[in-house]
């Protein structure tokens, strides 16, 4: 099936939500289960020109994921981004979120001439471990105790990709 990336449009606010109460994409972020729709309008509402979000549809327009870049806006770290991916729990290993790891790094590297590119994910996620070392991401530290997930707490590492040159 072929996937379509675009930018993100006021249109995908409620597909979004509605990926981000998936139990895997919960499971796989800071996200709690039963997030109030106007928690996440709020944060929709709160992107600025620092944010670039790439969409994953079908072909008929189903949201299947985003991935997004938060640029820093201080002028001495202008260079470095944070990165964001969520892929909706029936689309998980199926590609997506490949497809749009290499759209918003071209975008990162060959368009914004970002240097670092930064992200946190749990120790024990192993699938997106997987992915982000594909793209070239290193494991750079180990945060303890980040954050309390189905009854216990949790781990982060610290990744980040270096554009060479």
């Amino acid at each position: 099936m072929a996937i379509i990336l675009r930018a993100l449009t006021p249109d995908d606010y409620l597909p979004l939500y509605q990926i981000t109460q998936n139990p895997q994409v919960i499971w796989g972020t800071m996200r709690v289960p039963f997030q109030r729709i106007e928690q996440a309008r709020r944060w929709f509402e709160s992107l600025d020109d620092n944010d670039y979000i790439l969409v994953a549809c079908t072909a008929d327009g189903e949201v299947l994921g985003s991935c997004g870049l938060h640029i820093n806006s201080n002028p001495r770290s202008r260079h470095i981004a944070e990165l964001g991916i969520a892929i909706h729990d029936d689309w998980q290993g199926k590609g997506v979120g490949s497809q749009l790891m290499t759209a918003v790094i071209d975008l990162a590297d060959n368009w914004l001439n970002l240097k670092r590119l930064g992200l946190e994910v749990w120790t024990d996620n192993a699938p997106a471990i997987a992915l982000y070392k594909k793209f070239g991401f290193e494991i750079e530290g180990t945060h303890r105790a980040v954050a309390f997930r189905a009854g216990r707490y949790i781990d982060t590492y610290s990744m980040a990709r270096l554009r060479e040159g």
